[in-house]
Order: structure tokens, then sequence, then C-alpha cells
């Protein structure tokens, strides 16, 4: 089965043709660096985590591009967001941009999320934006007007293919001017004039001043990607007005199409309502982190399809985190097996079809990305390999290494849900908690070579009374949950 992707700009499902056999150019929207990363940016970026996870698992070698954007994202009332956090912070909006970038990128490794390729900063690429302005001036898709420069949207016939909104309706969305430069009101910014007080200003041939937020993902990706690459992406809340807007600065810059196919991903909510400070409900990554492993937040965010809502609760962790330990333990207990195979002898293979799981979970991975699928796949493939477990079959220590590679390229290469170290388990103390639990199996061994079968039964029925059940079997004790 060929992979397919739902494209934004068609609104349906297409099956992937790169430009260029064998690889694949991405671009991504990153986050603008003025405040410390939430589970929104959680959501997004491993669902694009996954995309280039899967390219790479299907032989592709990805270009994978994205973003820090440190200077020009506006607020609705023109103000500059790093502008606004430095004075809040009372520091150098650089400063702000260089913490906050760390912070993110501390954040996406403990998601696991894999680093971008390429990270280009705003900032670091203004003779680009500048020379990309200039392209559009110049052939009549822009205006200068008091220093500020202009994309006319009336010259670019194609505006709003992407989001699907008349030019009447891309009024309402226009973002509030602090002075009536524009010739009319769908019209953005490709640079501003900076006011006296304005710290981030560069010069440009209209003065000093400062580029505007949509032409730094153009100019940006067009420098890595070249002027048409095969994915852009980013969250919903980027389809209007930033992504419209890439698209028709770049088109008309360029003279032909973009990006061929333009992915999404839905939004957050926190107990049903739309995440936001006001409310009181904004959740940021390191207050997340504190209550639940990322790990646990990864699997929450895949049991979700990417283009669907999530809705973010306590509640709804800690159910994922006992999904995943469920997944996890089986893992554990397979590799237990798999360490002592490796020095005994077994004579039959075992009987799990793992071609079938495997086309299983190929099929579903290439129907647009579909992790809450691939997921379910693995929890019926698990259950089969308890059942292998669990009932004496004899099995070769060749075939369970078959079976805990299924689980290392998909649980593990592309969800990237399952670590080499599956003693950490799924919970915020896992790795304390497998050695609590071991000792506690070591002190019972010492305990029953002793004949102190009373004690031996405490400890057994104390762990159980905590959902830790033991398993005694000739060879030694393992531990489950449940």
């Amino acid at each position: 089965m060929a992979l397919n992707i739902y494209n934004t700009l068609s609104r349906q499902k297409e099956e992937f043709k790169p430009l260029h056999e064998g690889r694949v150019g991405m671009y991504v929207c990153g986050p603008t660096v003025y405040s410390h990363s939430h589970i929104g940016h959680a959501k997004s970026y491993v669902s694009f985590d996954i995309i280039v996870r899967y390219f790479r698992f299907l032989g592709y070698k990805v270009l994978y591009v994205q973003n820090i954007t440190d200077v020009g994202h506006l607020l609705d009332d023109g103000e500059d967001r790093m502008l606004k956090q430095s004075k809040i912070d009372k520091v150098h909006p650089m400063q702000v941009a260089e913490t906050i970038t760390h912070s993110y990128f501390e954040d996406m490794d403990a998601l696991g999320v894999l680093r971008p390729d390429i990270s280009p900063r705003a900032t670091g690429h203004i003779i680009e934006q500048i020379e990309l302005v200039k392209q559009l001036l110049e052939k009549g898709f822009a205006y200068e007007v008091k220093g500020s420069v202009y994309f006319d949207v009336r010259k670019y016939k194609d505006y709003g293919k992407l989001s699907g909104r008349s030019v009447e309706e891309m009024v309402e969305g226009t973002r509030v001017e602090t002075r009536s430069d524009k010739r009319a009101p769908q019209d953005f910014a490709l640079w501003k004039k900076a006011d006296p007080e304005h710290i981030m200003r560069w010069p440009s041939p209209w003065g000093e001043g400062f580029p505007g937020w949509h032409i730094e993902c153009s100019a940006m990706s067009m420098k890595y990607l070249g002027d048409r690459f095969d994915i852009h992406g980013g969250g919903l809340d980027n389809q209007f007005p930033h992504h419209e807007c890439e698209i028709a600065q770049s088109e008309c810059a360029t003279g032909h199409a973009f990006a061929t196919y333009w992915i999404h991903n839905n939004l957050v909510t926190v107990n049903g309502q739309k995440m936001s400070k006001s409310l009181g409900n904004f959740v940021t990554l390191k207050d997340a982190f504190k209550k639940f492993n990322p790990l646990i937040l990864r699997f929450f965010i895949l049991q979700s399809h990417y283009r669907s809502p999530l809705d973010f609760s306590d509640e709804a962790l800690r159910g994922a985190g006992a999904g995943l330990e469920k997944l996890l333990n089986t893992v554990r207990n397979l590799r237990h097996e798999l360490a002592r195979a490796g020095t005994e002898s077994r004579t039959a293979d075992a009987l799990i079809d793992l071609a079938m799981f495997k086309a299983r979970l190929r099929e579903t991975m290439d129907d647009d990305f579909n992790t809450p699928q691939a997921i379910a796949i693995l929890f019926d493939f698990s259950r089969e390999v308890n059942t292998l477990l669990n009932t004496g079959t004899p099995y070769t220590a060749a075939s369970l290494l078959a079976i805990d590679r299924v689980y290392r390229e998909f649980g593990g290469d592309i969800l990237g849900l399952i670590p080499e170290a599956i003693e950490t388990g799924g919970s915020s103390n896992g790795a304390m908690e497998g050695g609590l639990i071991q000792l506690l199996i070591d002190i019972r061994k010492e305990v029953r070579a002793q004949k102190l079968w009373a004690l031996s039964d405490a400890i057994r029925d104390g762990l159980k009374n905590i959902g830790i059940t033991l398993e005694d079997k000739k060879d030694g004790t393992t531990w489950k949950r449940g």
C-alpha cells in the first residue's frame, strides 16, 4: 500500500509522491520563543516527529527544517511578542529568545522528539527576507508606505485557496494596525518600520525596521529546501493567516507552486475548554512533567490522530500512563525471557504471525500516519505475546528476537514509545520503582531459602495489594502490573 497523506490544500488524502526520488524536504513552523512551551507545542511537534520518523523508516532521506521565530510575530495590537516579554522580564529580547529556545529543546528532548536537521532563526536570515521583499516589490505584488512594505492581496487571485476563505471573510481575521498605512485591510506586512523605541531593528532599503512574521518562513524554507519542496506543516491555527500568506508571497515571488503537501495538526483543549492563561488552564510542559513522565504525555498524544482535537486532563494522563505501562511491561517480560533464552535450549518457534502484524502496522501508518490504530495493533500484538510467554509454549531465542524487533521498529523507531532501557517503565519514577520491586523479589528469594513462608507470602501479598503480581517459575520470579 502506498503512503497517503491528507493534504489541507486539496482537502483530501493523496498518495505521497516526492519531488525527488527517495528524498523528502519538510518544513514545519517552529515556536515563537517568548515563553515556555505548553501542551499545544507537544501535540504539534510530537505529531510531526512521527511523520519524520516514519519517512525515515520507509527509507527516505529526510531534510527536516523547523524555524525559531525570535522577531516579527506581532500581537493583535501590533506589538512584537518578543519585545512585550522582554519588557515584562526587564531583559534584552534576545536574552528572552536564547533562554526560551534552550527551554524548548529541553522539553522536546524529554518528549523523545528528534531534533530538526536545521533550526534557522528569523534574526539570522534578515538579508534573505529583505531580498524576498525586494522581489515582490519589483514584480508589483507589494507596495511601500512610509518605511513599511505590504503585500497587495488583490494582486494574487488564489489568495484563500488553503483556508477556503473569501477575501471578505479574511478582513474579519486581519490584525488591527496601529497605523492605517495599508491600501486594504487584508493586506499584510512584509517589512515594518521600527518605532524609535523598538529595540529589534535592521537597516533596509526602506529604512530601519524588522520583518513581518509571514515573510520569515518563506525566506527560511526556500533557503534550505529550495523554492519548491514536499511538505509544509504546522498547527491548525497557522493555516490562516500565516500559511495563507506564505503561499501568496512565495508563489508570487517564484512564479510557481510552493509546497506540494500541507499538513496541519489539530489543537489542544484542557478539560473541554480552550487553553488560555486568562482561564487559568494554561499548562506548560515543565509543569506537566512534574506530575507525569514525558513518555506518558507522548503516548497520550499518539492515542489521538494528529488531525483530531486532543483534550488534556490529569485523569486522561493517568489513564494513558496505565495503558503505557501495560505495553511496556509486556516488552519488559519479553526481554527478560529473551535474556534467559540466549543460554537455554528451546525447540520450537513462536506461534505468532509476525508478517501479518507488521503488514497491519504498515497499512495503518500508510493511512495518514494513523497512530491510534497503530497503538491498538501493538496491544493486539502484546496479547499474543503475553499468551506465548504465560502458557509455557516452547520457543527459540531467535523467535523472541524477531518479536522484539517488531517492538523496536514500530514501538521504538516509529512511535518513540518503547525505550532501549525498558526497565525505566512508564511512571514518573519508573527506574526507582522497578529497582525497588526487584529488591523485594531478591529479599523474598532469600526469605524463601530460609523457609520463612509467612514472610514470603506477606511480601507477595503486599505487592499484590498495590497492583504488582509476582509470578514464581522454576527459573526465577518475574513481576507484572495487575
